[in-house]
């Protein structure tokens, strides 16, 4: 295939396990790739990864790990990808996002799929349920400094594909409060499961409520099903607290944030390199108890994800049962 020529759809390598499952109307959870290239180191990058599609096979779904190699877009990577992927030197795997995509295909090699990247390979193999650990939004600026332009593109992802996508909330260093109103903003529902107040990634609770809650992976089905039925176009954002036995204290989490953000004040830190700094001084400031909070976050996730999809497919079969689809 030339560097120039394709689109999206053109550009996808669908692996035969998942391209089976879709074609016969089985659940199917897409994964990103960004966490085994820049998010943990290996080995505990590959072990993550594989824990995350052991969780979905286990809730009875399909996994579908996204990255792109040599100009295509992988949906599903066998094991020998997998492994090139967690051992790939440092800095030599592009991050792709929307904006940076056509740069990740044209350059060739291996590039990882950020949450935006990710939902635009999926949706385009036919995928409705995506599982990452916490997605991007709206940056923090010093007091008195006024709203920040450092938005994810995560958000307007969220704003024009229509995909579920589960995570533990936006990720703990953000301005979480305006990520919600950019979300609302941009007509996407976000939704927890299982409690009232909305997941806070490392801690339980981030301290405000959830703009929608449901009791269970079932009744967040009927809702996303729903929304997918209206055509709205745009997707919906469930939340899935981290799991109880290796949280943070709400206190402790929004202690180690304020911490890391003014020590990277103080040290200069901003633009790309500030959300790895930031996260590897929370975990400083929290003896590595983030990172295993992180990583457990992950796996459920997937494992939610999964029984999600499981869902998904009962309602859609119930919902056009009636209609010929």
């Amino acid at each position: 295939m030339s560097a120039g020529a394709g689109s999206v759809a053109d550009r996808l390598a669908v692996h035969r396990d998942v391209a089976v499952a879709l074609a016969a109307g089985r659940p199917v959870v897409a994964l990103e790739s960004t966490l085994i290239s820049h998010g943990l180191a290996y080995p505990d990058n590959l072990a993550v990864a594989s824990a995350s599609e052991a969780a979905v096979r286990e809730s009875g779904a399909v996994p579908a790990t996204v990255a792109v190699f040599d100009g295509q877009l992988l949906v599903g990577l066998d094991e020998d990808q997998l492994l090139a992927l967690a051992t790939a030197e440092r800095g030599s795997v592009m991050k792709a996002a929307r904006p940076s995509l056509s740069a990740a295909i044209a350059r060739g090699g291996w590039a990882a799929t950020t949450v935006s990247a990710t939902m635009i390979a999926a949706h385009a193999a036919g995928i409705r349920v995506f599982a990452t650990g916490g997605i991007g939004g709206v940056h923090r600026t010093p007091p008195g400094s006024g709203p920040s332009l450092d938005i994810s593109s995560d958000l307007d992802e969220l704003a024009r594909t229509p995909m579920a996508v589960v995570c533990a909330g936006p990720k703990a260093i953000l301005d979480v409060p305006n990520t919600l109103e950019v979300l609302e903003t941009r007509g996407v529902p976000v939704v927890a499961i299982g409690q009232a107040d909305l997941p806070g990634f490392y801690a339980r609770s981030a301290g405000i409520p959830a703009p929608h809650s449901v009791a269970d992976e079932d009744a967040a089905a009927a809702l996303i099903q729903t929304h997918f039925d209206l055509g709205l176009g745009s997707g919906i954002l469930v939340c899935v607290p981290v799991p109880a036995d290796v949280a943070l204290p709400e206190a402790e989490a929004r202690a180690a944030v304020e911490g890391a953000n003014a020590d990277a004040e103080v040290a200069g830190i901003h633009g790309p390199d500030l959300t790895p700094w930031l996260l590897a001084r929370i975990a400083t400031i929290t003896g590595g108890r983030s990172v295993r909070a992180n990583t457990a976050l992950i796996v459920n996730n997937a494992r939610v994800a999964g029984r999600l999809a499981v869902a998904l497919v009962a309602h859609a079969l119930v919902a056009h049962a009636g209609d010929g689809r």
